[in-house]
Formats: C-alpha cells, structure tokens, sequence
C-alpha cells in the first residue's frame, strides 16, 4: 500500500507540474531554448572529443590498471602524503575538464582509491590542467593565474583530507576489505602500461587544443599542427595495440583507412573523421581477444552510467543559468548584484552560485552515483565553505 502512496504522489507532482506549467510566459520559453542550446553546444564541443575518450580511458583504467597499483599509490592504506600528493597534481598532466574528469574519477575509485585522494583528484583534475591556469592568467590576470593553480592543489588536499575524516569509518573498513584481496596477476609490465596511458591521454590533450590568443607563437604552432600531431599519436596507439595486445593488424589498418576517408571527404570538421574513428576502434576491440572486449564493455558501463546524468545536469545549468550573453530563469543581474565588494556574503554567495555553475559539481547526480548522496552533499558543502574562506582572503590581500 505504502508504494501506491508513493505511485500517487508522483502521478499528481507530474500532473501539478504540467498543469501549472507556464508556457506562456516569455522567460520560460527562453530558458528552455537556452537549455537545448546548451545542450546542443556541450555535444558539440565535449561529447565526441573530450568524454568518449574519457570513457576509454576509465575503461582501460578499470581493465589494465591493477588494483595493487591504485592501492599502493592512492588506497586507503596509502602514505597520505604521496596518495594526496599524486592525487592533487595529476591535473596538471592530464589536462581534462571538469566533466571529462568524472569518468577518470569513477574509474580509479571503483579500483580501490581511498575516498579523500579520489576526491582531491576529482576536484583538482579540471582546476590544475596547464592549459587552464594558461587561459586563466591571460583573461583575469597573472595573480589570479597563480593563485588557481595553487589554490585548487591546496583545496584538494584540504577537502579530501576532511572528507576521509568524516567517512573515516567506512574508510577503515574498506582498507581492511582490501588487505584481504589476493595480489593480481600481471599481464604488461609498468612501462608497457606508462607508455599506453600516455598514448590516450595525448590524443585527448591535442585533439582538444585550443586556438591562442596570439597569432604566432609556439602554442600557435602546435595548434595548426594539431591534427598531424593527433594523427600522428593514433598511428603509435595503433601500433601498441597491435604489439601489446594481440589486436589484429587488418583490423587496425583498416580503421585507419575509414577515418583517412572520412577526414578527406569532410575536410572542414574534425567531429565526423573522429566519431568515425572511435566508432571503428570499437569494432576492433570487439573482434580483438578477451582483453578487447572487456575494454570495451567497461568503457560502455561507463557511458551508460554517466552520459544520461551529464545531458540532465547541462539542461538544469542551461534553463536556470543560460549561456554567455544570454538569460536563463536567473537573471545574471541578480548575480552580479549579490557578488560585489568583498564580504563574506558575497563570498559566500559567489561560492555557492560557483558550486552550481562549477560542471563538475553541477553534475552532482554522476558523483552521487558513484559515491553515494551523503558523501556527494558533504564534498559541495565543503567546496562552498572552502571558496568563501579561500575567496575573502584573497579579496583582502590582493583584491
């Protein structure tokens, strides 16, 4: 009986919902265009080139990467300072934004990381890419710059550090669980795996570089070569996956041939011979051995976990935010209103409109999927917290 309750609640919220649902009303009408437009330009611009590699890569992390390994350097019963040290700087190398970052996150936490390095990396991963703080410092400052790049490394100690001692319980239990686990066999040594890793995260590196401010210049340079580099990658990964894990060498071949047309008949985008791409590299894994597919079949529990979350958490930020130069529900000028000087209202404030705006944490429906809704709450509590504290002084010192 107590679950037809619960039928009927919803039957009357949703009915509730549309009755009242105000269509008329111009400002409603622009926040939905505003939120499919936003939906529309995030599977433009991150979707193919920025999380399906992602995927992949939290796939082959959940394959390739051994549990040993990720307890070693980030389990629970890691030395804290190395654990949080790897966890706090890895950003810088893999360069990934903030929703690219929460399969690699999902990833590493599933194979045994402790909750508070996990989540110094999820939280320090998107802040700390070199290309960031680059963009950063140019638009908003050389101080600001700086003051991001060791601000998010700082932020991530402290909020993974008090979330393992707010959970420390489960966290103990946890390391005891895995102190029984029996040492994995293993396939490819370290190298082998550096070296493979190394591939993927490139490819996503330069397939996503973008165009500098500057028209000349040695960032310049290597974005008019972006597309030679990345090939030129896919063409060293082919190899390796040949070499090192039994794929088949036709198969690789003629992956390649397919994207080498595509590229050539759509010469003007780089989304068509690239979803080409990871399309044919998909079929390859499936025709390759068991390590192939379990590859792919990781990769795939991945995407279906995440991506459904994500499209929710893009038309929630576009109906209530907009995008740049444009209006959702809430107006900006409200925004701007509630953020100026620099008191600990405003800071706060500005935290926690931060904490909504901020992709990663916007997306709180992927991380509470992961790590359950307490501990998805309590890691937004102490990001707003720590952006006040943080935010104040700054403002008082170098504002």
């Amino acid at each position: 009986m107590k679950r037809e309750w619960k039928s009927l609640a919803l039957i009357l919220i949703v009915f509730a919902a549309f009755f009242w649902l105000p269509v008329e009303s111009a400002k409603f009408r622009g926040a939905i265009v505003e939120a499919l437009a936003l939906a529309k330009w995030y599977a433009r611009e991150h979707v193919i080139l920025c999380l399906v590699p992602a995927f992949f890569i939290a796939g082959a992390i959940s394959c390739f990467v051994s549990q040993a390994s990720v307890l070693k350097y980030l389990g629970p019963k890691a030395k804290k300072v190395l654990a949080y040290g790897v966890a706090s700087v890895s950003g810088s190398i893999l360069a990934v934004c903030s929703c690219t970052v929460l399969p690699l996150f999902a990833g590493i936490y599933k194979r045994g990381a402790g909750l508070g390095p996990a989540t110094a990396f999820l939280y320090s991963g998107p802040a700390i890419n070199v290309l960031a703080i680059v963009l950063t410092a140019k638009v908003l400052g050389v101080e600001i710059g700086v003051a991001r790049a060791v601000g998010a490394i700082a932020f991530s100690i402290v909020i993974g550090l008090l979330m393992h001692l707010v959970f420390r319980r489960e966290e103990l239990a946890k390391a005891k669980a895995m102190a029984d686990l029996p040492e994995p066999e293993v396939t490819r040594p370290l190298w082998k795996n550096a070296v493979f890793f190394a591939g993927m995260v490139a490819l996503l590196v330069f397939a996503n570089w973008g165009r500098p401010a500057a028209a000349g210049g040695a960032w310049h340079a290597i974005y008019s070569a972006k597309w030679w580099i990345t090939g030129a990658i896919a063409v060293g990964f082919g190899t390796i996956m040949v070499s090192w894990f039994a794929v088949r060498a036709r198969d690789v071949v003629l992956a390649a041939l397919a994207v080498a047309v595509v590229a050539f008949v759509w010469r003007g985008s780089p989304l068509a011979p690239f979803a080409v791409g990871v399309a044919a590299f998909s079929v390859v894994l499936s025709r390759s051995g068991d390590e192939g597919r379990e590859w792919l079949s990781s990769t795939w529990i991945f995407g279906k976990q995440i991506v459904p979350l994500l499209l929710i958490g893009v038309l929630i930020a576009g109906a209530l935010l907009g995008r740049p130069e444009q209006e959702g529900l809430i107006p900006s000028r409200w925004i701007a209103g509630l953020v100026g000087g620099n008191s600990l209202k405003a800071n706060l404030f500005a935290s926690v409109a931060g904490a909504f705006m901020y992709f990663a944490t916007l997306t709180m429906l992927v991380i509470r999927s992961v790590i359950g809704t307490r501990k998805t709450l309590v890691f937004v509590v102490l990001i707003c917290i720590m952006a006040t504290i943080t935010g104040k002084i700054f403002g008082t010192f170098w504002g």
